[in-house]
């Protein structure tokens, strides 16, 4: 239908979603490695990403609010704490060609397989706005380390709360850099042109591709930092270990002098 406007909703859980598992518990489902689909009772499409992201494809509040439900009933332990919540429209316009206008993408038409490429791009965004917020947190939290072993010139000799945020960075990582190398290039941008355009302007228009490289950057910044952090930290045990032998050899020299 010309100039039909289609809505996307996203949801971001801080838990990642299970797709072999929810696959059993949504027969009517559909999945691959990257994604599960289904049609919605009431109308629409519901998209689910390993991320944790949700996306409903022309769905109302009430039905949105009937799918979060039944996704709670299959996943008990999903957290109340949702990350984001975007929404986003695509204007179908007879003749045009895929582009962004005042924030809305325009194609000539919404095949289904343009909506899972429109629905995995808003999840992408909306799981780099989550590991965004994590990953600032640990440059944060690295910065005050660096901070303090510039002011003192050291690291305290008691080092477990410093390993245990090293395991900490060590998971973030492996998490972002996992989860967010599952949203490759869709089949659908192989095989239809138009798919592959409209890829290309929802990149552009979420930043996909800058806020891919900063994250990478941000964890390597923080995995060479700790590893500096970690350098000292175990100079200096080892400077106290060898304090330590050397005292106890002078105190056995000199109990062997008293005992004389």
């Amino acid at each position: 239908m010309a100039n039909a406007v289609h809505t996307f909703h996203a949801l971001a859980f801080v838990e990642n979603f299970p797709l072999k598992e929810l696959a059993l518990l949504y027969p009517e489902a559909k999945r691959t490695h990257h994604r599960l689909w289904f049609p919605a009772p009431a109308g629409g499409t519901v998209f689910m990403f390993p991320s944790g992201a949700l996306v409903f494809h022309d769905m109302g509040q009430p039905a949105r609010e009937t799918e979060i439900a039944r996704l709670r009933r299959a996943l008990p332990g999903l957290s109340d704490a949702q990350v984001l919540t975007e929404e986003f429209s695509v204007r179908e316009v007879a003749g045009a060609r895929p582009d962004i206008e005042g924030g809305e993408l325009v194609v000539d038409q919404l095949t289904f397989e343009r909506a899972g490429v429109v629905a995995l791009s808003i999840a992408q965004s909306a799981a780099m706005e989550y590991y965004e917020r994590i990953v600032d947190q640990m440059f944060t939290e690295t910065d005050r380390l660096v901070d303090k072993l510039e002011k003192t010139g050291t690291m305290p000799i008691f080092t477990r709360a410093l390993h245990r945020f090293i395991g900490a960075a060590i998971g973030t990582r492996s998490e972002v850099l996992s989860v967010l190398h599952l949203f490759d290039k869709p089949d659908a941008a192989w095989d239809d042109p138009g798919a592959e355009k409209i890829y290309e302007q929802l990149r552009a228009e979420f930043d996909l591709v800058d806020r891919h490289q900063a994250l990478e950057l941000k964890l390597r910044s923080v995995q060479d930092a700790l590893e500096l952090v970690t350098d000292i930290a175990r100079d200096k045990r080892l400077v106290w270990l060898e304090i330590s032998i050397v005292l106890l050899i002078v105190l056995e020299i000199g109990l062997n002098l008293f005992r004389r």
